[in-house]
C-alpha cells in the first residue's frame, strides 16, 4: 500500500481520490482507482488551461430569482430557433427582474418531457445549439439538468450497451436472480425490471421511472467520468447551475431501499469537490423529492449539495390555502433548521411536474392528504401512483397546473379568489428563507391544459403548456386579461424583494405563530439593519391583527414594502383583505 501512495504525486488531489476510494472500494483495484483519480485531475487541468479565471464573487442573494422554463416553453413554431424564440421573450419581459434561468433538459430525448436523455452531450437540434447558451449566460445565470440516473432506451449509450460497444457496454444496471430488491423505495407503479436479451443473453435491466428510462450502472467507474466530463463542457459554455435529477436513486445495493445510500451521498461530495476547483460560482442542485429528514441529507456538512429544493412547500401551501389554515405550514417552517453560509434552499410552488406527495407524508395527517387530493380532483387532477413494499399503490404526485389547483375552494366555489390565492402563494415564497424559484407557467396563471393530456395520455401534461409566441403575447398584452394581471403583480413582487436585504436567502428568519388565519415570518439582513415582517392573510375573509403581537421597535419608522404610504407603530390594528400580504419594513 506505500509502494502505491508513493506513485500519488503534485498533480493527484487527495480529497478526489478519497471519495474514490470509498465508492469503488469494492468494485475496482486500488491501482485502478488511482488511475481514474488521475483522469479526473487531467480533466479538470485542461477545462482551467482552457477556461480564463472567474473573480469569486457572492454566487447568491436576494437579487437572485430562478425561472423553471422548457426551451420551447414559448415559440413561434419554427425548428431550431426555440432557444431564440425564448431568448427574445426573456430580454424583453423578464431580463429586468429575473436573473437566472432554469433551463429544463433540451438534449436529444424520446420521451418524458426531456428526461429520457438520448444524448447528453448535445442540445436537440429542434430548439437551438450551445451557441445561444452561452451567448445568454452573458447576461443570466444558467442552470440545467444532469440526468444521472437513467438515460433513453432509444440513445447511444444504449445502442452500444446492447451490441457490447463503448461507450455504453457496461454503462446500464441489470441484475440476476439472486439480488434481493425486496425492500426498494419505488417513486412509480410499473414492475421494477425489464427483461430483454442481450448478446444471446437474457438480462433484467432496471428500470426506476420508465420502460424507457434505463437506470445507469454507477458500479462502473466510466459513468461517473462521462457525467463529470459533461459538467467540464457544460461549464464550457457558460452553465453555472447544475441540477443533479433524481440523484437519490443513483446507487443501488441489494438488500436496501436503493435510496440515499452513503455511495450516493459520496459521489455528489466528488462532484462538489469538483466544481469547487473550477469555479466557485458554479452550484449544484439536488432533486430529491423525499421527506424532511433524507431531503436535508443532501446538504450534508456543506460539501455536498449548495442548494436542496424545499420540497413540502407545494403540498403545504396548496393544503394552506384550499383551507384557508396555515396550521401546518407555520409548524413546519417552525421546525426548519437555517441553511448554513454556503447552502441554500430552492424554493418553488410550481415547476414541470406535479406536486409531489410524499414530502408531506409526516407534515399533514393521512386526513389532511386525503382531503386535499379529494380537491384537487375536483380542480382537474389527475395523479400519479407510487408502488409501496406491501404493493400498494398511493399517490406520488397530483398532475395539475398550480393555477388549477388553487383555482376553487370548498369555500369559494366560483373561484372568485382565484387570482388572489394564487398570487399571495407566491408570497410567501418569495418573503421565506431561500432562493424563490417561478415555472414560466405561474407568471400567466396558466390552467391545465387538457387537450395535451387528451392527446397524449401523459399526465404531466396537464402542467407542459407550451405558448405561441404571438398568442402568448396578444393575451397577456390586454390589460384586462388574467395573464396580465398575473405577470404584473408578480414582476411588481419580484422587484420589491431584490432590493430588500432582509430578504437574503440566508438573512435570519423567525417563523410567528400568530393564528392560523395567518402565515408570517420575521426576516432580519444579515448587518441587522433591516426587518421585514411578511404576513400573509391565507384565507378570503377580512383579518384583523394588533401590531403588538410583532413587535416593532418603538425608535423605528415602519411601512409596507408593498403599499409606502401606509405607515404602522405599536399597538395599533392592521386589516387584511382576502388573500392580503404586507411586507412591513424599517427600512430605507
Amino acid at each position: 500500500m506505500q509502494n502505491l501512495e508513493n506513485k500519488i504525486n503534485d498533480n493527484i488531489n487527495l480529497d478526489i481520490l478519497k471519495r474514490l476510494k470509498y465508492i469503488y472500494r469494492a468494485t475496482i483495484s486500488a491501482n485502478k482507482t488511482l488511475d481514474y483519480s488521475k483522469k479526473i485531475n487531467q480533466l479538470i487541468n485542461i477545462y482551467k488551461s482552457k477556461n480564463s479565471s472567474i473573480d469569486v464573487n457572492e454566487p447568491w442573494s436576494e437579487k437572485t430569482v430562478l425561472l423553471i422554463t422548457y426551451a420551447d416553453n414559448v415559440n413561434n413554431g419554427l425548428v431550431g430557433k426555440t432557444i431564440r424564440d425564448f431568448i427574445m421573450f426573456y430580454n424583453k419581459y423578464f431580463s429586468t427582474f429575473i436573473d437566472s434561468i432554469h433551463f429544463l433538459p433540451f438534449f436529444p430525448s424520446s420521451g418524458d418531457g426531456g428526461f429520457s436523455v438520448k444524448n447528453h452531450e448535445e442540445i436537440d437540434p429542434v430548439f437551438g445549439n450551445w451557441e445561444e447558451i452561452k451567448e445568454l449566460s452573458k447576461n443570466a445565470n444558467i442552470m440545467t439538468d444532469l440526468v444521472l440516473n437513467h438515460a433513453s432506451s432509444e440513445g447511444k449509450w444504449f445502442h452500444n450497451f446492447k451490441t457490447g460497444k463503448s461507450p455504453g457496454k457496461d454503462y446500464f444496471f441489470t441484475i440476476n436472480n439472486n439480488y434481493d430488491y425486496s425492500n426498494v423505495i419505488r417513486p412509480r407503479d410499473h414492475d421494477l425490471l425489464k427483461e430483454i436479451k442481450i448478446l444471446n443473453d437474457t438480462k433484467n435491466l432496471w428500470c426506476t421511472f420508465s420502460y424507457d428510462q434505463i437506470d445507469l450502472n454507477f458500479r462502473n467507474p466510466e459513468v461517473l467520468l462521462e457525467f463529470i466530463t459533461l459538467i467540464l463542457k457544460l461549464s464550457s459554455y457558460g452553465v453555472k447551475i447544475f441540477r443533479l435529477d433524481a440523484v437519490a436513486f443513483i446507487w443501488k445495493e441489494t438488500g436496501t431501499s436503493c435510496l440515499n445510500l452513503p455511495e450516493t451521498h459520496e459521489i455528489i461530495k466528488l462532484l462538489r469537490d469538483i466544481v469547487d476547483q473550477l469555479d466557485k460560482n458554479i452550484i449544484i442542485v439536488t432533486e430529491t423529492n423525499l421527506p424532511k429528514e433524507e431531503n436535508l441529507s443532501y446538504f450534508g456538512k456543506n460539501d455536498e449539495a449548495h442548494w436542496i429544493y424545499n420540497f413540502p412547500l407545494p403540498p403545504l401551501i396548496i393544503h394552506t390555502f384550499l383551507f384557508g389554515d396555515s396550521t401546518s405550514l407555520t409548524k413546519w417552517s417552525m421546525k426548519m433548521p437555517p441553511a448554513q453560509v454556503g447552502n441554500a434552499y430552492l424554493n418553488f410552488i410550481a415547476s414541470h411536474d406535479g406536486i409531489g406527495m410524499r414530502p408531506a407524508e409526516g407534515i399533514l395527517s393521512e386526513e389532511e392528504i386525503s382531503d386535499m387530493l379529494k380537491r384537487l380532483k375536483k380542480n382537474g387532477s389527475q395523479f400519479s401512483m407510487r408502488k409501496l413494499p406491501s404493493k400498494q399503490e398511493k399517490v406520488y404526485e397530483a398532475n395539475i397546473s398550480l393555477f388549477s389547483a388553487l383555482q376553487y375552494t370548498d369555500i369559494d366555489s366560483t373561484g372568485k379568489f382565484a387570482l388572489e390565492r394564487f398570487i399571495a402563494s407566491h408570497c410567501i415564497i418569495l418573503s421565506i428563507e431561500g432562493v424563490p424559484a417561478f415555472y414560466f407557467n405561474s407568471f400567466f396563471a396558466t390552467k391545465n391544459d387538457d387537450k395535451s393530456y387528451l392527446n397524449s395520455k401523459v399526465k404531466r401534461d396537464l402542467n407542459r403548456h407550451k405558448w405561441n409566441y404571438s398568442n402568448l403575447e396578444a393575451t397577456f398584452n390586454d390589460e384586462k386579461s388574467v395573464e396580465n394581471n398575473c405577470y404584473e403583480l408578480l414582476k411588481k413582487l419580484i422587484s420589491i424583494r431584490k432590493a430588500q436585504p432582509a430578504f437574503h436567502p440566508n438573512a435570519t428568519q423567525f417563523t410567528l405563530n400568530l393564528n392560523k388565519n395567518i402565515f408570517s415570518v420575521w426576516r432580519q439582513s444579515r448587518d441587522r439593519r433591516q426587518s421585514i415582517f411578511a404576513i400573509t392573510n391565507v384565507t378570503k375573509k377580512n383579518i384583523e391583527l394588533n401590531t403588538n403581537m410583532i413587535n416593532l421597535i418603538d425608535d423605528e419608522q415602519w411601512y409596507d414594502l408593498l403599499n409606502p404610504e401606509i405607515r404602522f407603530k405599536d399597538e395599533q390594528k392592521i386589516k387584511l383583505g382576502p388573500y392580503q400580504t404586507i411586507w412591513i419594513t424599517n427600512f430605507k
